[in-house]
Order: C-alpha cells, then structure tokens, then sequence
C-alpha cells in the first residue's frame, strides 16, 4: 500500500508537535470537558468541531467497553479507519476517513484514550477500554510491519510507521498524568503506560527512557494500586534489559540493568501491599540473581503470595532439578507445612504433578496449556525421591513423608500401578523402601480403612517381611563393622547410612502388621530378640526394634513382666560383650543387669595378677567400656519408653533399677551419668516414692549441670508433677524456686528459658499446680519474662506464651482472677523494669513495649466477655451482660494500689486502666455497691492530678452510678418504678477541678417493662387479674436490668 508521500513529513512532525499542547493540561480540573466532571480529572485539550472520524472512533471504543469478545473485530475496524487516514487508497472506494489526515487520527485517538483516565478502578469499562487500545496498538504495529516488509525495511534501527508515531504521541501525553492529584488519574495512566510496555515487542529508545524514569517515580507512590501497575510495566523493562545485558558491552547499559532490578527486588522485599509484592513475583525475569529473591516469597506473610510461588513461579521456573538440594528441600517444607491450607494443596500439586513430570521426561506445558499427564513410572518415582535426599528428609518429623501423603492421596494411577513383588524387595534402596512405607502408612491411616485391601494385597506376609528384614539387618551389621575398620572413608559411611534408613522403614512397616499369624510373629520375635543384642546396632534401629517388641508382646501386665524380660536379657548380653572382648582382667563400672537375676553368670574379677596396658590401650578400653554402658543404657531407656505398669510389681525393673540406673547416676563418667539420669527419671514416673526421694537429686542436677542437663532436669521434674500431681511441689519449696530461677535465666541461658517456659505453661493450663500462692508466683513471673527486654531476642519464649496468656486467660473464670491478682504487681514490675532502661540510655521503644500497651493486654486477657462459659456463644460481641466481678476487683485492686506510695509515673499508668474495664450490670450487687463507694471517696478527695487518670476515673464513677441508681430504684418500688426518673449519682466533677464534666442525668423509661406487662393480661384468658408481686426475683431484677440498659 502506497503512502501518501506529499503531506506524511509534515504530518510527522505535526504529530510530536501535540506534546506543546498537553503541557499544558490542568490535572486540577477544568469546565471544558467530560472528563473535569470533578476537580480531580484532568483536562483534555479544547473541543474542536465535531467530524465525520470522531463519530467513527468514539463509536468504536463505546463498544470496546461492553465486552472484550469483540475487540479483535473492533481493533480491524479502527486499523482500517488509521490506514485510510495515513496512507494513500489504494482502490476506487473512497472512505469517509480518506478526507482527514494522520494527526486528525492521532488526535481523535488521544481524544478517547484521555476520557478513560479517570474512571475508578472499580469500574469495568475502564479495564476493557485498556485492553483495546492495547490489542489495537499491537495490531497495528504487526501491519505496520507487513507494509514494511513490501517496501524497504532497515533493519539495524527501528522504522517509523503511523503507530510508532501514535504510541509516541500517546505516550507523550499519558506520562505527565502518572504525576497527577488524583489517584484514580495516577492508576490509570500508570495501568496504561504498563499495558502499552507489555503489548508492543518494540520501543523507541527515547520513549523507552521516559517510560522507565515515569514508572520508576510510581513505585514509590502512596497508593497501593498505582504501584502495582508499575512494577508490572518495570518487570518487562527489567527483563529487557536484562536480555539486552548478555548480548552488550555496554557498562552504562549494564549498570541501569543492575540499578532497575535492584530497586524492584527491593521493593519485593519490603512493600508493604502484597498485591505489589505478589506482581513482582510473577513478572519478574527469573535469572540467576533473581532467584534467590523470588524463591524467598515463600516464606511472605501473605498466603496468597506463598501460593502463587508453588501454582506461578515455580512451575515457570522449568525442571526443578536445577535448584539446589537445600532449596528443595526447604521449598517443599514450607509449602507442606504452610499455615494455610491452600498453599499445602499448592505445594503437594507442585511436588506430584509437576516435580514428578519432570524426572519422567514429560516437557513443561506451553504457556496457558494443559499439562501433560505421563503414565505412572517407577524410576521417575524413585528419582523424585533421591532429589529430596529420601534419607535424610525421610526420618521422623521430615518433610519427605508428607509429600509422599499428598503423592498417593493425589495420584491413585501411582497406587493401582505400584507392585511389590520379590525382586523389588531384594534389590531396596532407600528411595524404593521409602515407596514401601509411605505406601503402607497412607492405606493404613488414611480413608477410614479404605484401602486396607489394598495394602495387604500389595505386602507380602509377615514371615517374608521378617527374613527380609534379617538380611537387611546383617547387611547393616556388616556395613558397621566394616565402617569401623575404614575410619575416615566417606564411601563407607555413605553406605553404613543407606543401610540404616532401609532396616529403619523395615521396622517401621513391621509397626503395623497383623500378628495374627502365629509362624510370622514367632519368626519377627526371634529375630528382633537376637537383633537387640548386638552392641553395633545403631541407636535408632534399636528404638524400633523395642516398640516392635512392645507391640509382639501381650498389651496386659504379664506381656509386659515378659517384654521387660527379653529386653533386659539383650541388655546383659551387650553389656557382657565388654567381658569377652577384654578377658577376664575387665574390671566392670557397673554390674550387668542380668547379674542380679541370675547369680551364676554375675562376673568376678580373676585374683590374678594382669599385665599393666598401655596409656594408649587403656584409653581405649576406656572409652569402649563407656559405649557399651551408654548402648545399655540406651536400651533401657527406650524399654522404659514403653512401660506403663507399677516399678514395685515388676521385679525386672527393680533389679535393673538397682543394678544398672542407680550406679549410672553415680558414674564418674559424664556420659554414663547424664543418660542414667534420664533413665532414674523415667523409672519415677512408674513410682511415686521413688520420684519422692529423688526430687533433690533432680534439683542437685539443675543447680550444677550445664544447659543441656538443666533442659533435661526441668523435663524430669515436669513429668514428675504431671505425672504424681502437683503435692510435690507445693511441699518443696525448693522445686518452685527452680522453675522460677529457670524462667528468670534470660540471656545467660535462652534455651533453658525456653523449657522452663514450655514446662510451666503446661503445669498452670493443665491445672497441675492447684496452690493458689505458687501458681501466682509461675503466672508473675511468666507475665513479665513475655513483656521484659531479657527475653526479646528469644523466639521460642515469646511464641510459647504469646500462645500460652490469651488461653490460659479465656480458658477459665478462675485464671483471670488469677491473672487479677498477678497483674499489678507484674505491671509494677515491668515498671521498674524500664526504669532502670530509661538510666541506661537505651532506646526503650526497641527493647520494650510500652506500659500502657502492657496495661491494655493485662485488662483484655481479665476481660471476662472473652472467657469461654459453657452454653454461652463464643463471640464475645454477643457477651454483652456478663457477670464483670473480676474487673471490678480489679478496679477495687487499682483504687488500693492508688492510694498506696507508689510514684507518680506509675500511678498515671495504673489509673489510666480504670477506663478500660468492663462494667456489667449483672455483676454481684454487693461488690458493685463496694467499688462504687470506693470511687466516689477517690472522687471526692482527688485522689488523682492528671487529667487523663481522672477522666478514666469519671468514665467508671459515671458508669457505676448508673447501675447503683438503678438498683435503688428497683429496690425501692419495683412496681411504680416504670414510671420514674431517676437522676444519677455520677455528678464527677471535683472542687478544684480543671476539667469539668457535665453533670450527667439518666432518664430510665420502664416503657418496655409495661408492654411485657400489658401482654400479660391478654394472654390472661381465664379473667383473672394479674397482679404483681411486691417482692422481686433475682433474675427478674436482673432482666430488668437488662432491659433498661438496651432502652439507654
């Protein structure tokens, strides 16, 4: 098509001529366009006559706005209309548009894209209207390019076409409204700006400029809306250059790429909208540099955020093997264990459907494609799992085991296809018994026994499991043996590790097996009874192996008497290893726990002279000996583990107890002795005189040991109380002030801060400790280690009791009159606390909130609305008369407190809460009486100077006075007191006092009571009179009460 050659110069330069005209746009509003309908929108440039091409365009965009299905049809009408304008016609027909110029189009064109500038975001029309004109831009751009084609095209710079001299003109006149007042005139241009960006493939690199310099500003722009649009624009800008980058020398072009990337990555960091943070994430180029920011979003406080990780980025990230094993890892943990359920179904999506197609070989899906489902593959199965790292992310609480609950709950073509057979069991590997396991744990504990038959279709029987299970554990044995002899070798250690985890998910799986099956059972007891007797046996694998045994065993006390029997028999069997290897000079550091049971084979030191050792050698017997007693040890402990019966009645345990735990404790060797210890406290939860006689010991430990044993102290004598009740410890005084000294360690040691927290926060919420003293002293001292500066740095108290307070409080009437009476004292605490802050010059509001927050929590955890009652609502904005006698002690606490000769600081902070409690009408008259008076005496001698503790305690006088005034008026004359006024007593207002407050009077209409009443004697159908009594009824009192307070 031929272009008109005569006038496109001057029509050229005509078109960036408009740019003088738009400067000089009020964004304030003018009366010479629609678009100034408020004093917000901007101007437009003066109307011109109206033309045969405005009708055209106009109609066009009106119907853009309607529906978005036809744009493609209206974007090849508006072309037509540019092309007649533009160039030459090529046929006979003559258009209407033929008649007006390129700069007429353009005009026209601006003319409709500015009325859409002030429309609402939440308007639709505008969001369609911006979509045209971008599907337009692109259209036209494409034929542009194909009529360049025909003629002459260079392709070393950028051609310029009608619409590059369109979107130029456009964009000259948008950016200055990216500045404007208005915030719906700043979204817009900023929406189209971006929009434009993301349409075109090609930009003028002047206009480029000004596009990035204009959406750079808008990042920073108070609204929340107009930053989302132009970090969508930058994210294109962003990847551009960062394409631009690998193909250019240029420093100067690097350094912006760099200075653009590094400003949006801050920004995703730190922008407080997650609309914002959440565009960036998707419209981000993902680069080597970039990952590592993007990949962070999983752990963003918005849950939509987190999903769009796992459903957007990360399967736009391609094959997910090319993150880092850690990365993996950590991504699959977060989403799996994510707080919101969304982002867990995200991630298990992610994990089997995306990562599993990935080591089929299945390519990624196109962009807005279905994805491909290949058919069930073991291998792909097996190599997802080894890209986890299935050993280590397979133990107890790793993530591994939830992603492969969520991989048969979600793939039940992997759960018909998945066989066991013969061969598959012995060639495991620690991907394929992970298979195996995951598998027999899902059909076992999912589906309400659904897929039972499933299972024990798929497993072999009990015997199978047990000699494959025998080989396994001889081949680890092996492994040890041979790690042992090539000390250093990583190969070795590599494989000892492998066979661990296989014989570990063998136990596992033999957990839940049926024994029903009496070969099967007498060939896995066998096995698991020799098992336990060797000394190599990792301590894991031995965990296992005794709750297997447990679970062989009878669950009743003789099955029991017998499972402690066959344990302590292995025990004797290890612990005698150390004779054998030694000879018989071995000198024993405690007798075997056998010994005791049967005298024969209780070894004796030979009277014989034995050669000396060396310092080398005996170092080494030395250290043997130490390991063969922390195996027995070990074993024991996990026996323990899974005993319930009474210490006395099991001989076993009292011999083992004497012969084995006892000397341990008063081992020289550290090792021995803190392992015995855990063992002493686990035989005291099977006795109560044993834990009696042993509190001091536990005590002696806290007090001497280092932190690790302090932990396991406090844990002993926390089982101990919950286990015996809490007698124990309000008969030793010495017990509180260990778990007081504990709360109280802070920064010396954090972790024991932490126990001693867990520890007392289940003591007092599971009502252990009935003592009133001593549970008020644990709250105290709980209280101000949550709110002290010692504790800040430490996460684990400040998420314990950020949990603990609010249930402990809202759980029951009893512990907020508790938390009452532990309040002042712990706010005078506190206060001294930030005193003592305040002299050493540190920056308070860092270290530590304010009173006044402190105060606020302190009255709403005493808010008795919150606390749960049975048979009432949980919404505390139903709770609107609720019995209020803890706050009014509490308000008759902060009167005592007042008047007592604390500073004037703190009486500021502790009268300020007279104005936050709760005063309910149904509280019990006699209290509501007392604290009444003690207010008005407050009142009347002034107790307080400052303002605001007065007007808080006005606020309460006033409220008071309402109720007394009703209750007297009650009293006095039930019957006629529906038609009474009654005049509070409140007047508030001091002599000398600065602040008055009018006097406040409050007119009681009985007017709902006589309509009750009324209704009464019409419903009265036998033609009796109802008469009111004189005397009144509680709760009819009080539903008066109610009803007055409704009418106020």
């Amino acid at each position: 098509m031929p272009a008109r050659t005569s006038t496109r110069s001057a029509r050229a330069s005509g078109a960036v001529s408009h740019k003088s005209s738009v400067s000089n746009f009020n964004p304030r509003g003018s009366t010479a366009s629609r678009a100034s309908a408020s004093s917000a929108n901007p101007d437009v440039p003066p109307e011109t006559p109206d033309n045969a091409l405005r009708a055209q365009v106009a109609t066009v965009f009106r119907d853009a706005q309607r529906t978005t299905a036809s744009h493609r049809k209206l974007a090849v009408t508006l072309r037509k209309i540019q092309e007649a304008c533009c160039y030459e016609p090529t046929d006979a027909k003559k258009s209407a548009a033929a008649d007006f110029e390129e700069d007429d189009f353009n005009t026209e064109f601006l003319r409709c894209v500015l009325r859409v500038i002030p429309v609402k975001k939440s308007e639709g029309v505008g969001e369609k209207a911006i979509r045209f004109i971008g599907l337009f831009l692109r259209h036209a751009v494409d034929k542009d390019n194909e009529v360049l084609g025909e003629a002459d095209q260079d392709a070393s710079t950028m051609p310029e076409t009608p619409t590059t001299r369109l979107t130029g003109h456009l964009i000259e006149n948008v950016l200055p409204l990216m500045t404007a007042k208005d915030k719906f005139v700043r979204y817009r241009s900023t929406q189209l700006t971006s929009h434009i960006i993301n349409s075109l493939d090609a930009i003028d690199d002047d206009l480029f400029q000004k596009l990035r310099q204009g959406l750079l500003k808008r990042i920073r722009d108070k609204e929340a809306m107009v930053r989302v649009q132009a970090v969508l624009g930058l994210g294109r800008l962003a990847g551009n250059e960062a394409e631009a980058k690998e193909d250019s020398d240029d420093s100067d072009r690097d350094g912006a790429a760099v200075g653009l990337l590094e400003k949006l990555l801050e920004v995703l960091q730190n922008d407080p909208s997650a609309d914002v943070r959440r565009s960036l994430l998707v419209n981000l180029p993902i680069l080597s540099n970039t990952l590592p920011f993007l990949l962070e979003r999983a752990r963003d406080q918005d849950a939509a955020t987190r999903r769009a990780v796992y459903s957007r980025l990360l399967p736009a990230l391609g094959d997910f093997r090319h993150l880092s094993l850690s990365m993996r890892e950590k991504l699959l943990r977060w989403g799996l264990r994510d707080r919101d359920e969304n982002v867990r179904k995200a991630a298990g999506r992610l994990f089997r459907e995306r990562w599993i197609e990935d080591c089929a070989g299945t390519p990624p899906p196109a962009e807005n494609g279905q994805a491909e489902v290949s058919p069930p593959n073991l291998d792909a199965l097996l190599e997802l799992l080894e890209r986890i790292d299935v050993v280590n992310s397979g133990v107890e609480n790793g993530v591994a085991l939830e992603a492969m609950k969520g991989f048969w709950e979600g793939r039940p073509d992997y759960r018909e296809f998945i066989t066991f057979d013969d061969n598959f069991w012995e060639t495991l590997s620690a991907e394929s018994v992970f298979v195996a396991r995951s598998f027999n744990d899902f059909c076992r504990s999912e589906g309400n026994g659904k897929y039972e038959a499933l299972v024990e279709e798929k497993l072999p029987e009990v015997t199978k499991v047990a000699f494959f299970l025998e080989r396994y554990i001889k081949v680890l044995i092996d492994a040890v043996k041979r790690a042992d002899e090539m000390e250093g070798e990583e190969d070795e250690e590599e494989d000892t590790v492998e066979q661990e985890f296989i014989v570990e998910q063998l136990l596992h799986i033999a957990l839940t097996l049926d024994y029903s099956d009496e070969v099967g059972r007498r060939k896995m007891f066998a096995l698991l009874r020799q098992t336990l007797s060797i000394p190599e046996l990792p301590d894991e694998v031995t965990k296992l192996t005794v709750e297997v045994l447990r679970d062989l065993c009878a669950p009743d006390a003789a099955g029991e008497k017998e499972f402690c029997s066959i344990v302590l028999e292995a025990v004797a069997d290890v612990h005698d290893t150390i004779v054998d290897d030694q000879g018989d000079d071995a000198e024993e550091s405690f007798h075997s726990a056998r010994s005791e049971v049967s005298s024969d084979t209780t070894p004796t030191k030979k009277r014989g002279k034995t050669p000396e050792l060396s310092e080398e050698e005996a170092a080494k017997k030395a250290i043997k000996e130490i390991m063969i007693n922390m195996k027995c040890l070990h074993i024991v402990q996990c026996m323990l583990t899974n005993v319930a019966g009474n210490l006395q009645q099991n001989d076993h345990l009292v011999a083992m107890l004497n012969n084995l735990v006892v000397p341990a404790v008063r081992s020289h060797e550290a090792p021995v002795r803190e392992r015995g210890l855990v063992c002493l406290g686990l035989c005291s939860l099977l006795d109560r005189s044993l834990a009696e006689e042993n509190l001091t010991l536990f005590m002696h430990f806290f007090s001497k040991g280092h932190t690790a044993l302090q932990i396991t102290a406090l844990q002993i004598l926390t089982d101990i109380l919950n286990v015996h009740g809490a007698q124990l410890l309000t008969s030793n005084l010495t017990l509180l002030k260990v778990y007081i000294k504990a709360l109280r360690s802070g920064s010396k040691a954090p972790e024991v801060q932490a126990a001693a927290t867990v520890a007392a926060s289940k003591l007092l919420l599971g009502r252990v400790v009935s003592d009133h003293e001593v549970s008020a002293e644990l709250l105290k001292t709980l209280v101000v280690a949550y709110f002290e500066p010692a504790s800040s740095g430490n996460q684990s108290v400040r998420q314990a009791l950020n949990y603990f307070l609010p249930v402990f409080c809202y759980s029951r009437a009893e512990n907020q009159d508790l938390m009452r009476t532990v309040a002042l004292d712990a706010l005078h605490t506190l206060y001294n606390v930030r005193e003592g802050l305040d002299d050493d010059d540190a920056d308070v509001e860092d270290e530590m909130v304010s009173l006044a927050t402190i105060g606020a929590c302190l009255v709403d955890w005493t808010d008795p609305r919150k606390c749960y009652s049975p048979g009432q609502p949980a919404d505390a904005l139903e709770k609107k008369n609720v019995n209020g006698d803890v706050h009014l002690d509490f308000a008759k606490n902060i009167l005592e407190r007042l008047d007592g000769n604390c500073t004037k600081e703190e009486k500021k902070i502790i009268a300020a809460l007279l104005g936050k409690l709760y005063v309910s009408p149904t509280s019990s008259e006699d209290k509501i009486r007392d604290v009444y008076a003690d207010v008005c005496e407050a009142v009347d001698t002034q107790t307080l100077s400052d303002a605001t503790g007065r007007n808080a305690l006005y606020k309460i006088h006033v409220g008071l006075g309402k109720i007394v005034n009703n209750l007297d008026a009650a009293a006095a004359d039930p019957a006629g007191a529906a038609f009474r006024r009654s005049v509070s007593r409140s007047t508030s207002v001091g002599v000398d006092d600065k602040t008055v407050l009018q006097e406040e009077r409050t007119v009681v209409m009985r007017g709902s009571q006589i309509k009750e009443e009324d209704e009464e004697v019409e419903e009265d159908m036998d033609g009796t009179r109802t008469v009111v009594e004189g005397t009144v009824m509680e709760d009819s009192l009080v539903d008066d009460l109610l009803s007055e307070e409704e009418t106020l």
